[in-house]
């Protein structure tokens, strides 16, 4: 299992004057180009899929994948919601198996950025998540999903900066020092001195979006500035696009022909870029500091009183229907003994992405009220252990 602790992943880059890949995805092609990519290297890397792409996938149904193919990796994978619109959508993204996730504030006020970042930083802290946040304004200029960040540049102030850090909790900050969303127009110009101030001021990993269109040196002086996860979609999605044009030109006409070489223009982009952001070669020691992502089973074993069959399987579906949106739970089965002779008759199954949820679950509202008023009173024969998954 190389998926691992993301926090972890990117203060090992962070000490060790490295970026890694935050390459964004939107189908099965671009998941298995970025993992091939990052094997090839012996790197680390990071799956990014932003709420901007939805409508170009069905979140739920991709993310099994993703997982999967995170877990089967021999590398360490981290997988990360990007550009999350809310706290419900950093929930939903942690309950599907993100362990990073970043909600997008930073077009609003200050103190509203600070609060809104700070509510999901409460909520993430609860299930092992490290949160990004953003300071300034990234806008986008030209290309595939550039629309979606209009507006002008607002560059990261180093004051601002430590502020809303301190103030909000995150544990990594996206900054604004000149880069845009999409394709960059012209000649690109950083402010590496601001840069450097606010690595100096914080001292801790920094992100930047909106990479396609820099320079090799240009990278190379974000990241001895501090920044260790550098976003990656527009020249990923042009290569793509530009091999599927050439398919056409060449006469291909059906849907595989079209796509054919796809996944390897993708993958030579990742590798390019993982090669000169420092990452190659860091798969061992990476997987070496850092902690396994390992969910938890949390099984109750039960017998119940005063209820009949029937009220049975309503309480269970009652659960079923309102503990899967507790932050950190990944899945509620419930079920009954195979065995009419079994010392138990019925059990819950449920999942937490990581062991610090067995204590927010816990005293989480929801699960208090379901547990306290349609569990416990009918279920006083029951024993209850939490398991960590290993591989």
């Amino acid at each position: 299992m190389a998926l691992v602790n993301m926090k972890q992943m990117l203060e090992h880059a962070h000490t060790n004057g490295y970026a890694v890949g935050a390459f964004d995805l939107v189908s099965l092609d671009f998941l298995e180009a970025i993992l091939d990519a990052a094997g090839h290297c012996r790197a680390p890397v990071i799956l990014s899929l932003a709420e901007s792409h939805f409508e170009y996938f069905d979140f739920e149904l991709v993310m099994p994948a993703v997982v999967a193919g995170a877990r089967r990796a021999s590398v360490p994978v981290a997988i990360h919601l990007d550009h999350g619109e809310s706290l419900s959508s950093a929930v939903r993204g942690i309950n599907l198996g993100c362990n990073g996730v970043m909600v997008d504030a930073s077009h609003l006020p200050l103190e509203e950025n600070i609060a809104a970042s700070r509510k999901v930083v409460e909520m993430a802290r609860g299930c092992g998540v490290p949160v990004e946040g953003e300071l300034g304004y990234v806008p986008g200029v030209e290309g595939e999903d550039a629309e979606r960040h209009p507006g002008e540049i607002a560059y990261t102030s180093v004051e601002d900066a430590r502020r809303y850090v301190a103030e909000s909790g995150v544990d990594f900050l996206a900054v604004s020092v000149g880069t845009v969303h999409g394709r960059m127009q012209g000649e690109p110009r950083l402010d590496f001195q601001r840069l450097a101030g606010i690595d100096q001021a914080l001292g801790i990993p920094l992100v930047i979006h909106g990479g396609t269109g820099l320079a090799d040196e240009q990278f190379r002086s974000l990241i001895e500035n501090g920044v260790s996860k550098i976003n990656y979609y527009t020249a990923l999605a042009d290569a793509a696009g530009g091999r599927i044009v050439g398919n056409a030109s060449a006469g291909a006409k059906s849907y595989t022909a079209l796509v054919a070489g796809v996944r390897q223009a993708i993958a030579e982009e990742v590798e390019r870029c993982i090669r000169l952001w420092g990452g190659a070669g860091q798969a061992e020691a990476v997987l070496a500091h850092c902690e396994p992502w390992e969910p938890v089973e949390h099984i109750i074993l039960y017998n119940v009183e005063k209820l009949d069959e029937r009220e049975v399987r309503e309480m269970m579906a009652e659960g079923r229907r309102v503990l899967p949106s507790i932050p950190g739970v990944q899945a509620v089965d419930t079920g009954i003994a195979a065995q009419d002779a079994a010392k138990y008759r019925y059990c819950w199954r449920i999942r937490f992405c990581h062991p610090a949820v067995i204590d927010s679950y816990r005293d989480h509202p929801d699960h208090k009220a379901f547990a306290d008023h349609r569990f416990r009173p009918y279920a006083g024969d029951r024993i209850s252990i939490d398991y960590r998954l290993v591989e």
